[in-house]
């Protein structure tokens, strides 16, 4: 028995959901099964390839829903998990009893987790770690910006070396070692030990490239690093350097795409009124209501800082408004 797992490709909670489901099909379907991984990545156009699906089974986690028939297993959490409205009539038609979702976790691994033990019995010994931090760094429920952006927990290490892999499955071939290891002893590989010191250096410079450009605006950051070739920078960096920042809007490049990122500070006590994967839909994108990103295709630069100074401009207009509602009298 083959198994094919497709997970969001240069992200954490990605990994981590591909490890957990590894984890998951032995124990529950077929402790004999093989497996092998695909990462995907939002881009302008097709997402899924006709030759993505070639196991025996086929599973999607932590990424956008698929109407293909040779798709036999489905997790997301995002709340623009579906392209169209077709493929969720599709999901709504579904009686496989294998395809589940649900924007309330904010993880795709603690969702998985979920499923796993309430539908089918599965006990995820050994993996609270994993999906304790998976929960933590996807749903930016850490307890400052120092534990977001200093990097000094092996989980976080992970993530920078995750999300900054630039080696064609790299990501790939740590999901079996995070499906098995504690988090510390996967930081702790030598390839792991490699790429973090380079990508720490990156980090580091990116701090330093954000902060001379960052336009704060009545509680909108806006900054453009298109000109950087690479789309990889800790989303946590502007709310560490610029606390006033409610919202941020971060245009960027790399050879896959152009980039709209949108976040919201969840260390500003401001209240965040606003859905930006609803905003994000509009343009073509999604996400969560308080992450959320477009893409574009390669080199449509012009495109994205168009559009990310309209949502920056509209995310300003929302807080003055939420402002002088607050303001005025009951």
């Amino acid at each position: 028995m083959r198994v094919r797992v497709c997970f969001h490709d240069q992200c954490f909670d990605g990994a981590c959901s591909a490890a957990l489901f590894t984890r998951f099909y032995q124990a529950s379907v077929n402790p004999q099964a093989r497996f092998d991984y695909s990462g995907l990545a939002h881009r302008a156009g097709q997402l899924f390839e006709d030759s993505l699906f070639v196991g025996d089974e086929n599973a999607i986690v932590d990424f956008k829903y698929s109407s293909s028939d040779r798709l036999t297993w489905w997790f997301d959490h995002h709340q623009s998990a579906f392209l169209s409205e077709a493929d969720s009539e599709h999901f709504r038609r579904d009686q496989s009893g294998r395809k589940f979702f649900d924007a309330e976790f904010r993880s795709c691994t603690k969702f998985i987790a979920h499923i796993g033990q309430t539908k089918f019995g599965f006990e995820s010994r050994g993996l609270e770690e994993l999906i304790r931090w998976a929960d933590i760094i996807d749903g930016a429920q850490y307890s400052d910006p120092k534990t977001a952006v200093e990097m000094r927990d092996p989980a976080m290490q992970l993530s920078l070396g995750i999300e900054g892999a630039r080696t064609k499955d790299f990501v790939a071939g740590l999901i079996p070692k995070l499906a098995t290891l504690p988090l510390s002893e996967v930081a702790a590989l030598p390839e792991i030990r490699r790429s973090f010191d380079e990508l720490h250096v990156r980090h580091l410079k990116a701090m330093e490239v954000i902060r001379a450009r960052v336009e704060l605006k009545q509680g909108v950051a806006y900054f453009d690093l298109s000109d950087q070739g690479t789309e990889g920078f800790n989303k946590f960096i502007p709310y560490y350097l610029f606390p006033a920042a409610v919202y941020t809007v971060a245009v960027s490049s790399s050879p896959e795409r152009a980039k709209v990122g949108v976040g919201s500070n969840p260390w500003n006590p401001t209240p965040k009124t606003v859905n930006l994967a609803s905003i994000c839909e509009r343009y073509g994108g999604g996400g969560h209501a308080k992450v959320a990103a477009i893409s574009l295709p390669p080199g449509d630069s012009v495109r994205a800082r168009e559009t990310g100074s309209q949502i920056a401009a509209e995310l300003r207009e929302a807080l003055k408004a939420q402002g002088a509602r607050d303001a005025a009298p009951a």
